[in-house]
């Protein structure tokens, strides 16, 4: 009986054959080949969402996609996949073998574009589109309700040696000037969510990321709604803490402590009024654009998003308490909260489609998301773009 000795790779059990009797040992590689591939710890049958259908002919009738849970699931499910693709990259995979793929394969989409990092050849994003041909391979004659025509997703950090330094250089950039307007992936991704918003138009388009790709997400996003292109966005675990956010805060202490000030010294009439003015502007971008966020208590990466406006802004801006000029939300937060939770799992990817997920949502109570969403308060009239349906 053939000797056998166990090792652990990359958290899965992979069985190395020592001796073997003759023609046995090519049926043993090809198990273990079919192992790699059938219990890889990524594969989306061992770590992907339980309780998801495919789409079918019924969602024709009561799309799917109009659920809230299904809706995040899906999405998360499509970052999962750009992870995958880089680490399929990194990992020599075929087309044969390949993880990323069944990551959108079961929802009907297709792969229409890499988004490559040409100073390291690193995947950091990708295009996936509705795939027509699959759906009416399964009789779905159309898109459901609801489903995007295309997604752009965009993963986060991945501490491999091949992406290391770009994708830490980037947290840097965040973490230093609160801003990835500077980094070669922001244009990349700015231009690619823009072309597929002209050519699809904006309303059938999403962009979502996780970690350092939600922060991308965000400001991209932002960056099209200054310019009256609104793009639904989903941001997972997006970053929160930053060395400019410190120091923007210490000045508004001290600022709150003129405004305690300048409240105790008469006004004018001509003030009152330049402020009656400003509060009754129009904010056309924010009514449009209200990004959904997905943060969780115990991740110290963005758990600041969940602080509500503070005792400063309770009592000298009061406006700050409720939606900006009391119309609508500027973002949907929607929060976790499981207790006291390890780093890396409160910080996961997969705890969006676990089963047992149970979130608050909460609308524009934190003072973080009024600060990034800012310069949208007031925008010109927007400029909806037209698409194929």
């Amino acid at each position: 009986m053939a000797k056998q000795d166990v090792e652990e790779v990359i958290g899965e059990t992979v069985l190395v054959v020592k001796g073997g009797q003759g023609g046995n040992e090519g049926e043993r590689e090809m198990e273990k080949e079919g192992s790699h591939r059938h219990h890889h710890p990524y594969a989306f049958h061992v770590s992907g969402p339980r309780n998801v259908s495919s789409p079918n002919w019924r969602d024709l009738i009561s799309s799917s996609w109009k659920d809230g849970n299904y809706r995040r699931t899906v999405i998360a499910c499509f970052i999962q996949a750009v992870y995958l693709l880089e680490l399929d990259r990194q990992e020599n995979r075929t087309e044969a073998n390949a993880l990323a793929p069944k990551w959108w394969i079961p929802f009907k989409y297709k792969l229409s574009q890499t988004l490559i990092d040409e100073r390291d050849g690193s995947i950091y994003g990708a295009i996936l589109e509705w795939d027509r041909s699959a759906a009416l391979a399964d009789f779905i004659l159309m898109r459901p309700s609801g489903a995007p025509r295309a997604v752009l997703a965009l993963r986060g950090t991945l501490l491999k040696s091949s992406t290391m330094r770009r994708d830490v250089e980037d947290d840097l950039r965040f973490l230093a000037w609160e801003s990835l307007k500077g980094s070669v992936r922001f244009n990349g991704a700015f231009e690619a969510l823009k072309s597929v918003a002209d050519r699809y138009g904006s309303s059938n388009v999403f962009v979502a990321g996780h970690s350092l790709g939600a922060g991308f997400a965000l400001q991209v996003g932002k960056a099209l709604a200054k310019q009256g292109i609104f793009v639904e966005t989903h941001l997972f675990n997006p970053p929160s803490v930053s060395l400019a956010m410190s120091f923007r805060n210490i000045g508004e202490k001290a600022g709150f402590v003129w405004k305690r000030f300048k409240s105790m010294l008469p006004s004018s009439n001509e003030t009152q009024a330049s402020s009656d003015d400003g509060a009754n502007t129009c904010s056309v971008g924010l009514k449009k654009w209200v990004p959904h966020l997905y943060v969780n208590n115990s991740d110290y990466i963005c758990c600041y998003y969940t602080d509500p406006a503070g005792a400063e802004g309770n009592h000298a801006d009061k406006e700050n308490a409720g939606p900006p000029n009391g119309h609508v939300p500027a973002a949907k937060l929607f929060v976790l909260s499981k207790g006291k939770q390890k780093f890396l799992e409160a910080h996961g990817l997969e705890q969006w489609w676990s089963d047992d997920l149970e979130l608050q949502l909460a609308l524009n109570n934190s003072k973080l998301i009024s600060k990034q969403l800012k310069s949208l308060y007031s925008l010109p009239a927007p400029q909806p773009t037209q698409g194929k349906p």
